[in-house]
């Protein structure tokens, strides 16, 4: 008899070992979070792949340099540059295209700077400048943060003194100080969409091809950290890259408005999942013919 419960309690033990709920940490940009698309997105895999998800919400910069310092197993971004020199440098591997969505300015409905409308964002950046209105910048080294210094690079100019205001903080809590100073700020349009209701701000620059955003997931190389779960972050690349998961990407519409759009391809080149929403509002996306 004790052989036996022994016996039972060993064979328990392989089940468990068998079905144990497997552990994968991703890094990632404050926008998938403050959006709520993660919420939307990770329960249906985490239930198909019997895992958690562990994600750590920071900007791109600091989501690479997690990934780079193997503090993590996967990493959703948006840099493309960056990301490219990640995977370059040999920290990560298996980069995939996953989803896009574009850049928008946004600021007080009064518009002091007068930019509301444009569709050129290095001209409304110039205005900015020139103007007496405050803008916030992220000040993070996020995507976003590197995407705004990009335009005013590009510009020639910067708002001067107190009226360029950089914040060190995630996107929501940009857009909150934002309205609270009256102020300008470059955002992604998936966190605007889930702020706009409680800040009051306005689109005021839209529409530019400059302001296309797209996101890449990246796994991190086991050769540079064999400890990393690179099984699971490969899953979870599949997965959000497969129909089902772009299906789900461009189903998630929490204020009514699709936020993100599909960019995964196929094996032949073609996009897996596609709506035309963002082309026809907000101009060519890549998986336009």
């Amino acid at each position: 008899m004790r052989r036996y419960v022994l016996m039972m309690a060993a064979l328990l033990v392989l089940q468990g070992s068998a079905y144990a709920q497997q552990v994968i940490r991703l890094s990632t940009t404050t926008s998938t979070e403050n959006s709520g698309l993660l919420a939307y997105l990770l329960p249906a895999f985490e239930a198909k792949a019997n895992a958690k998800v562990q994600v750590i919400s920071v900007g791109t910069g600091k989501a690479l340099e997690l990934a780079k310092n193997g503090d993590v197993d996967v990493t959703l971004v948006h840099a493309r540059a960056a990301e490219d020199k990640f995977v370059a440098e040999g920290w990560g591997v298996d980069r995939r295209d996953v989803m896009y969505n574009d850049f928008i300015v946004v600021g007080p409905s009064g518009d002091q700077a007068e930019i509301r409308g444009s569709r050129d964002v290095l001209a409304a950046f110039r205005k900015l400048a020139g103007s007496t209105s405050k803008f916030v910048s992220r000040g993070d080294n996020s995507g976003t943060d590197i995407m705004e210094k990009s335009y005013w690079k590009q510009a020639g100019t910067q708002p001067a003194g107190a009226r360029y205001v950089s914040a060190g903080l995630g996107m929501g809590e940009v857009l909150n100080m934002a309205a609270e100073l009256q102020a300008y700020t470059l955002t992604d349009r998936a966190t605007y969409g889930a702020y706009q209701a409680k800040t009051g701000l306005v689109v005021a620059v839209e529409g530019d091809p400059k302001m296309f955003n797209p996101y890449g997931i990246i796994a991190v190389n086991p050769a540079r950290h064999p400890g990393v779960n690179y099984k699971g972050a490969k899953q979870l690349i599949v997965w959000i890259t497969s129909p089902e998961g772009q299906a789900k990407i461009a189903a998630f519409k929490p204020v009514g408005q699709q936020l993100f759009f599909p960019s995964a391809k196929s094996d032949s080149g073609g996009c897996i999942v596609h709506t035309r929403t963002f082309e026809r509002d907000h101009g060519a996306g890549p998986c336009s013919p």
